[in-house]
C-alpha cells in the first residue's frame, strides 16, 4: 500500500537498528521523524486520536484536545472536515459505528480560560454523527469519562462512568440514533483492588470481553473483563511500570499498549508495545520514539485486516492523548524484518 521497496527497506532498518544497539547513533539534538524507518509513514502534520475506517481506506482524527474532527484518505491525502458544518464546544474522541457513522464525545459548553472540565466525565457527553454529514450530530443522553469502547462489527458500545463500566447498543428510531438497551457490567466498588477505570476495546473475535485500563494499580495495568461472568483478568502483569492498552488486533491474540517498560519514568516517556493477551505478560516494544529526548509515541489503533497502525507522535509534557501528527505503522514489513533477524 505504501512502499514499493520492501527488502530495501528491511534492510536499512535492519542497519538502523543493529546501530542502536550497538550504540553507533546518538539521538540528542534529532527528531524521531527525521529518522523514520522504511515501515513508518507520516500521514499528517497535526492531529491526534486516529480511528481506523472499516474498509482501512480512511482514518478519522481530532485536531486537537477541544478542536474539530477530520478525516484523511489515504490513497490521496486529501484531509476533509467532518464538524465544520455546525457550531460546537469541540471534541475529545471520534470513532467509528459499525455503520459507518461516527461517535463522538465532547461537551455542550467550553471555556478556553478553564479548558479540562469539559474533558471530564461530569460534561463530556457521546454524540452521533451521520456519516453524510446531512446535520450536527445527536446527542445520545449520557456522558462518559476519556473514551468510549466500540465494536467494530455490531452497534455495540461501552463506556465509564461514576467508576462503573455501562454497555448499550445504537437503533435509530426514524432515522434518529439513540441508545437503547443500557446495563451497567463493572462496578469499581465490586473490584478487588483499587483502581481507575477506562473502557478501550471489545476482544475480537467475538467480543465477549472487554479490555480495559486499570489506573494506578500496580502502576497501570491491563486488564479484561469477562462480560458475562464479570471475572476480571491481569493481563500485563508488570508492577510498577505504566501499561495503558489502546488499539487491539482483529484476531484477538493482541493489544497495543502504551509503555514506559523501557524507562519506567511513567506517561511522558511511553512508547508502543504489543501485548500478548494469553496471561504470559509477553511484550515486543514496537516504537522508539522516546529513545530521542523530548518525544514519544502514543495512541495506537489496528485497522481491521491487522495489516497497519496508525498511532500519533506527542512531545513530553503534553497532556496525555494530546497528539502532533499521525504516522502509519506497516506491520507486515516490520513482522519481515523480525524473521529475518531471527534467521
Amino acid at each position: 500500500m505504501f512502499y514499493k521497496t520492501p527488502n530495501l527497506a528491511v534492510a536499512v532498518l535492519t542497519s538502523v537498528l543493529v546501530a542502536n544497539c550497538c550504540g553507533q547513533l546518538s539521538k540528542e539534538g534529532t527528531s524521531p521523524l527525521d529518522e523514520l524507518p522504511r515501515h513508518i509513514e507520516r500521514v499528517t502534520h497535526f492531529g491526534q486520536r486516529a480511528d481506523w475506517s472499516h474498509d482501512g481506506k480512511r482514518i478519522l482524527f481530532i485536531e486537537k484536545t477541544f478542536g474539530d474532527v477530520y478525516e484523511v484518505e489515504l490513497e490521496t491525502n486529501i484531509v476533509r472536515p467532518m464538524t465544520h458544518r455546525y457550531f460546537h464546544e469541540g471534541y475529545t474522541r471520534a470513532l467509528y459505528l459499525a455503520n459507518g457513522d461516527i461517535l463522538l464525545s465532547g461537551a455542550r459548553q467550553f471555556d478556553a480560560r478553564d479548558p479540562w472540565p469539559s474533558r471530564s466525565e461530569k460534561n463530556a457527553e457521546l454524540w452521533v454523527l451521520k456519516k453524510d454529514l446531512s446535520g450536527p450530530p445527536t446527542p445520545l443522553g449520557e456522558k462518559c469519562s476519556e473514551g468510549p469502547a466500540v465494536s467494530r462489527k455490531r452497534m455495540h458500545i461501552a463506556w465509564t462512568q461514576g467508576g462503573a463500566f455501562y454497555s448499550g447498543d445504537i437503533v435509530y428510531e426514524k432515522g434518529k440514533p439513540t441508545l437503547a438497551n443500557k446495563k451497567k457490567i463493572l462496578d469499581k466498588r465490586n473490584l478487588p483492588f483499587e483502581t481507575g477505570l477506562e473502557t478501550q476495546n471489545f476482544r475480537p473475535p467475538d467480543e465477549k470481553e472487554l479490555i480495559f485500563s486499570a489506573y494506578g494499580y500496580q502502576g497501570t495495568e491491563v486488564a479484561g473483563l469477562d462480560i458475562e461472568t464479570g471475572k476480571v483478568v491481569n493481563y500485563s502483569k508488570a508492577p510498577n511500570q505504566y501499561d495503558e492498552p489502546e488499539g487491539i488486533f482483529p484476531d484477538g491474540k493482541h493489544t497495543l499498549v502504551e509503555c514506559d517498560k523501557h524507562k519506567t519514568k511513567g506517561t511522558q516517556y511511553i512508547d508502543i508495545y504489543k501485548l500478548a493477551l494469553d496471561g504470559s505478560g509477553k511484550t515486543r516494544r514496537l516504537t522508539f520514539f522516546s529513545d530521542y529526548p523530548g518525544y514519544k509515541a502514543s495512541n495506537p489503533v489496528v485497522s481491521d485486516d491487522g495489516r497497519y497502525m496508525a498511532f500519533q507522535v506527542a512531545k513530553r509534557g503534553d497532556p496525555a492523548g494530546v497528539g502532533r501528527g499521525i504516522l502509519i505503522f506497516d506491520l507486515r514489513t516490520y513482522e519481515k524484518l523480525q524473521k529475518s533477524q531471527d534467521r
